[in-house]
């Protein structure tokens, strides 16, 4: 009982004492002027907030302002990349812990690495340094919800079969059953590509072969590693996390495939262990040079600058210099990057005698807030598209390139314009060129809108909102059938008939019954608001 009692007392009074670490300069409290720090328990020192001290070298961390709902996983995750966790306390109520490593060269690294990278769990940012603790000496009765998620992890990285008799909590673990995972990507405001896959999920071991794929509306992907104890790990520190702020979560299984076939490599699929492949889709075969880059990349090992799990939020790529690179590849959109600066997208293959700028409007305005639009005057099958930023623009791409619209496939790329230019004063254009800036039908105006996190592929299914209690399921039944396709099916929300879900017979139909009525007066002062769904009725 001493033990923990002891380890307690201490983890108090260094809970003030370790403010001292270079991470804790970014805090919200690095503005302080001066304070009082005891070193060593005796002579006090006094000194100014942004003087830097870091204690001495430790295989135990000291770990603060964690989030109060964190459990000892998602913290033995932060450890697990640097090397083999040996022990934790969790002091719930002070919202820190201690996590004790096999040996004081994984602590280094882990410090150092995240005195570059703020570490984050759950979107809070969390500090990290060492401890004034040798090693930690833990009460095991009282301890023992952590060592039973210790002895899992540790199971999977050293590949044993559960130990047997001992108390597993329902974040451990069972042994893998095969090296490749299943990963399906929830609430994808922003695209996420193979590559930013490949950085994130490499840390757990060299990465074969990823196939990525659309399936039920959703952005899905299988990936191979070279051992099942390595996707073990991953699915223990990815499963749930966010690739970036808020949004694009991870959802991982095992696959029951024990082996993926790929037969090209491109932006959809890619065998590492064989750079020589051909791309397919009558694209150029990889650049030799980038395919000798990529047979490298397996083989590599040291901390690369991707993803550390749980740690990062967003988990990839915090170097923005791999960022910047990416995103200029026009593969990745991402926070803080515009997608290589391009906010202006060309559509091109427009039925010209049906288009009209407010129809785009309607249409790109699903992926994000439309500014304005310039159908061309000398190639009017042929329109300029700005939205508000780089990953808006990455967003509509990704969705509506390839899909029809007016019974024409449409195709949709980044232009090199920066800005959408309007007429001259007093220069009439026909009506081809209009300004949205200031449109009160943009959808993501509102920063934390929920919008955000409905964001799905062109699907035959319409999620339908706004609609007055006089409106009748066959109103809208008529309304929509109107506007040249069939209604296959309707449900109204159960909870609230002010939603409802209705299904077109073909994804071309719902996309021009959305341009149709999107925004339209149902009476009642109640506009009509539509978007597409990623549930089938």
């Amino acid at each position: 009982m001493d033990g923990i009692v002891t380890d307690v007392t201490v983890g108090v009074k260094r809970g003030s004492d370790e403010l001292l670490s270079g991470s804790v300069l970014s805090s919200p409290n690095s503005n302080m002027s001066s304070m009082v720090v005891t070193a060593n328990g005796n002579d006090s020192k006094k000194f100014k907030g942004e003087d830097k001290m870091d204690g001495a070298p430790s295989r135990v961390l000291h770990i603060r302002k964690l989030p109060g709902e964190v459990t000892e996983t998602e913290v033995i995750a932060l450890g697990l990349p640097f090397g083999k966790v040996t022990n934790i306390l969790m002091l719930k109520g002070k919202n820190q812990a201690f996590l004790e490593l096999a040996t004081e060269e994984a602590a280094i690294t882990m410090v150092n690495y995240y005195s570059a990278v703020t570490p984050h769990l759950r979107n809070q940012p969390i500090y990290i340094q060492y401890s004034n603790h040798k090693e930690l000496k833990t009460d095991n009765t009282l301890n023992q919800r952590a060592q039973a998620v210790l002895q899992a992890v540790t199971a999977v990285q050293t590949a044993n079969t559960p130990l047997s008799g001992t108390t597993v909590s329902e974040s451990a673990v069972t042994p893998a059953q095969s090296p490749v995972l299943r990963i399906i990507i929830d609430n994808m405001y922003y695209p996420v590509t193979l590559d930013v896959l490949h950085q994130i999920f490499t840390k757990f071991g060299a990465v074969l072969k990823i196939i990525t794929f659309t399936k039920n509306n959703q952005f899905q992907a299988l990936l191979q590693y070279g051992d099942p104890v390595n996707a073990q790990q991953a699915k223990l520190a990815l499963d749930g996390q966010n690739i970036y702020n808020a949004c694009c979560t991870l959802r991982i299984d095992f696959s029951k495939l024990v082996n993926l076939n790929v037969k090209y490599n491109n932006d959809k699929s890619r065998d590492y262990t064989r750079p020589d492949l051909p791309s397919g889709d009558g694209q150029p075969a990889l650049d030799p040079a980038i395919a000798a880059a990529f047979a490298k990349e397996t083989s590599l090992l040291g901390l690369p600058v991707a993803a550390v799990p749980g740690a990062l939020s967003p988990l990839a790529i915090p170097n923005a210099a791999a960022a910047a690179a990416a995103a200029a590849a026009g593969r990745v959109g991402m926070p803080g990057v515009s997608a290589g600066g391009n906010t202006v997208l060309l559509v091109s293959n427009l039925n010209e005698e049906m288009v009209t700028p407010q129809s785009l409007f309607t249409l790109f305005g699903v992926y994000g807030d439309v500014q304005r639009v310039k159908i061309l005057y000398n190639k009017k099958d042929s329109a300029l598209i700005q939205m508000a930023d780089g990953h808006q623009s990455q967003l509509a791409m990704n969705h509506l390139n390839g899909q029809k619209m007016y019974g024409k496939i449409i195709r949709v790329t980044l232009s090199k314009h920066q800005t959408v230019q309007l007429p001259r004063e007093g220069l009439d254009d026909q009506g081809l060129t209009k300004d949205f800036g200031n449109s009160p039908l943009h959808r993501f105006k509102k920063p934390g809108s929920k919008n955000f996190q409905n964001i799905f592929p062109p699907s035959a299914t319409l999620h339908l909102s706004n609609i007055p209690p006089s409106v009748a399921e066959e109103d809208l039944r008529t309304l929509f059938a109107n506007t040249g396709g069939t209604v296959k099916a309707f449900k109204f929300f159960q909870r609230d008939h002010k939603m409802a879900l209705l299904q077109m017979a073909t994804v071309e139909e719902a996309i021009q019954a959305l341009i149709d009525l999107h925004n339209y007066n149902l009476g009642e002062n109640h506009h009509l608001r539509v978007s597409f769904s990623k549930s089938t009725i």
